[in-house]
């Protein structure tokens, strides 16, 4: 069902995101994985990216937000759906990610790996109707 689609993980924390990368192949995804924006960016430009799964944190200059930001600024990309989940969740925070359009925040102590996946399943399924 799914393999088509691949899903751009971008998570600092490398045995978190192996555990995320394991889930969604699992559940039929392809797997990219990247640590910071610069890296994430560079997947963009290479691959076609159906899904992004972003953390908040990253490796190198540049957060989240600003990953979304030029994500949002670039007619290729500004339509991939976004699933932010992140440790924090300040009311701001959420805020400025929902603002810019990503497609949805979760905090990761109050949700499953399980219960994200099935959400962007969900999603994809009525994307596609």
């Amino acid at each position: 069902m799914n393999t088509d689609i691949n899903i751009l993980v971008v998570e600092d924390e490398k045995p978190l995101a192996d555990a995320i990368r394991s889930k969604l192949e699992l559940n039929g995804f392809s797997v990219v994985q990247a640590r910071s924006a610069e890296q994430a960016l560079g997947y963009l430009g290479d691959l076609k990216i159906g899904v992004i799964w972003l953390d908040h944190y990253l490796f190198g200059q540049e957060d989240g937000l600003d990953l979304v930001v030029k994500i949002k600024q670039d007619d290729n990309w500004k339509d991939i759906p976004i699933f932010v989940v992140s440790n924090t969740a300040s009311a701001d925070k959420v805020k400025s990610y929902l603002a810019l359009g990503v497609s949805k925040y979760f905090t990761k102590s109050d949700f499953r790996l399980d219960q994200i996946i099935l959400d962007i399943k969900n999603y994809l399924s009525k994307k596609h109707e």
